[in-house]
C-alpha cells in the first residue's frame, strides 16, 4: 500500500471522525464538545485505525468517555463506511492520548517559573 494513500486515508478519517463524534453521537451522559480526535495511525493494509482521543476532564471523566466510544464503536464505524467509499472500513482502536493535557501542565509550569522569576528580580 502506498504511503501516501494511507496519510491521505487517515486523515480523512479524522475529519469524519471529528464530525461524527461532535454532531451524531447522542450520549446524554457525556460532553463530547470537550473530546477531539488528535491522530489517527492506520496499519499498512489500512484495516487497523488506532485513533487517539484527546479529552478535557477529570480521569473520572476521561473514562466514562472512552466507555462510550467503546460502545459506539459499531455506529461510528457504519457512519465511516456511509461517508468514505472505500471496499473495507477499519477496524478502529480507541486510545485516550494526554498529549494536550501534558502540553497545558508544562505550559502552566513554564508561566509559575516566569512568575517566580520576575519577583525574585525586584
Amino acid at each position: 500500500m502506498s504511503r501516501r494513500r494511507q496519510e491521505r486515508m487517515a486523515v480523512e478519517l479524522k475529519k469524519v471522525l471529528s464530525r461524527i463524534l461532535q454532531e451524531e453521537i447522542k450520549d446524554p451522559r457525556l460532553d463530547f464538545s470537550a473530546v477531539s480526535v488528535s491522530q489517527v495511525e492506520l496499519s499498512n493494509d489500512l484495516s487497523h485505525a488506532r485513533v487517539f482521543i484527546s479529552i478535557m476532564g477529570d480521569d473520572e471523566k476521561q473514562q466514562e468517555t472512552m466507555k462510550a466510544l467503546e460502545k459506539a464503536r459499531g455506529f461510528i464505524r457504519s457512519r465511516i463506511a456511509e461517508e468514505i467509499q472505500v471496499r473495507h472500513v477499519p477496524e478502529i482502536d480507541f486510545r485516550l492520548d494526554r498529549s494536550i493535557e501534558h502540553g497545558i501542565r508544562i505550559s502552566s509550569l513554564l508561566d509559575k517559573i516566569m512568575e517566580e522569576g520576575t519577583k525574585s528580580e525586584e
